[in-house]
């Protein structure tokens, strides 16, 4: 992995992918006691970053791959992106998804025309399913996160974030990135690198399931006890990934612990003060600026709104249980 493979990525999304927007607020400001600013990949096409990792791997396959088809795992969102960028490059593709996926995202999934196969988080294994599939089928696996094409294509997020930074002056910041195996903040992390060197990710989790906070202290992979269990679906993994971990260990600041409140919180504040639609993942590295200041360094911050694929029942919740913070 390299900063050579982003700029391809980036290349081939041109015209593709949505350059998506650096927004602020100055009451988000007031309540962090610093310069907030949120990259919002909630909208991008089909609700997060993941469509850029897929388009990036998917316009990478030869014609005979893209024939055949692709399959993924995924609890909705790299579904969603990898069934638009399949469908858009005339390749058919299967997704397996974890029953207790919110069923906007897989019904999302099935209606950019992916077929989509249910398993039981809890006791059965997506890999395994997927494998089983893909060899069955001749699929290609395009893995959700330890991928370098997937990694290269969410790495173009950082490209965006070191030019818009820069452009507000900022040259020194934390960068806070909702994290779950790593595909998005080691990719951003490889763009910083090259592009932007005083801004430093940090990846943000929730709580119990810090596997890539935990194994940044280690300095090996960690795994977590449980795979399910949390609002935070779309960024709960068993542990980093054998690609992306090095690269995190190697270029990331401390990860940040979030517990769900204060996520519910992040995405009632996203939506009154900017004016977007976060699910509770998707708002955890907002959550962090918001609310755990105490653990960033500088005067400005920037955070990843990752996705914005909330059922409609939680978004619901979230404006009624914390509506009356604002």
């Amino acid at each position: 992995m390299n900063i050579d493979m982003i700029e391809q990525a980036a290349g081939r999304l041109q015209g593709h992918a949505r350059r998506t927007p650096l927004l602020s607020s100055p009451f988000l400001d007031d309540i962090a006691g610093r310069r907030v600013f949120v990259k919002a990949e909630c909208l991008q096409h089909t609700g997060s970053f993941k469509f850029r990792g897929a388009w990036s791997a998917i316009s990478a396959l030869t014609d005979n791959a893209l024939k055949t088809g692709v399959i993924a795992f995924s609890s909705g969102n790299h579904a969603q992106g990898v069934a638009l960028a399949a469908r858009l490059h005339g390749a058919p593709a299967t997704i397996v998804m974890p029953s207790d996926a919110p069923q906007l995202k897989i019904d999302n999934t099935r209606a950019l025309g992916a077929e989509v196969v249910l398993y039981d988080r809890a006791g059965e294994s997506r890999e395994e399913i997927g494998a089983k599939l893909a060899a069955e089928k001749g699929l290609t696996l395009i893995k959700p996160f330890d991928e370098p094409q997937v990694i290269a294509g969410q790495g173009t997020c950082g490209l965006e974030i070191a030019e818009q930074a820069a452009a507000e002056g900022i040259d020194q910041a934390d960068v806070l990135v909702c994290c779950g195996g790593g595909g998005f903040t080691s990719g951003i992390a490889l763009a910083l690198e090259a592009k932007a060197p005083g801004l430093r990710p940090r990846p943000v989790e929730p709580e119990d399931f810090d596997d890539v906070t935990r194994s940044l202290v280690s300095g090996k992979i960690e795994m977590n006890e449980k795979s399910s269990g949390s609002l935070c679906d779309a960024i709960l993994t068993e542990k980093p990934g054998d690609i992306t971990f090095p690269i995190m260990h190697r270029l990331c600041g401390p990860g940040i612990v979030v517990p769900e409140a204060d996520c519910l919180r992040a995405m009632v504040q996203a939506f009154v003060r900017l004016k977007i639609v976060l699910e509770p993942g998707g708002a955890i590295a907002l959550a962090a600026a918001l609310y755990h200041g105490d653990q960033i360094e500088g005067d400005a911050v920037i955070a990843t709104a990752s996705g914005g694929n909330v059922d409609r029942q939680i978004f619901q919740n979230a404006l009624e249980t914390y509506g009356d913070e604002i």
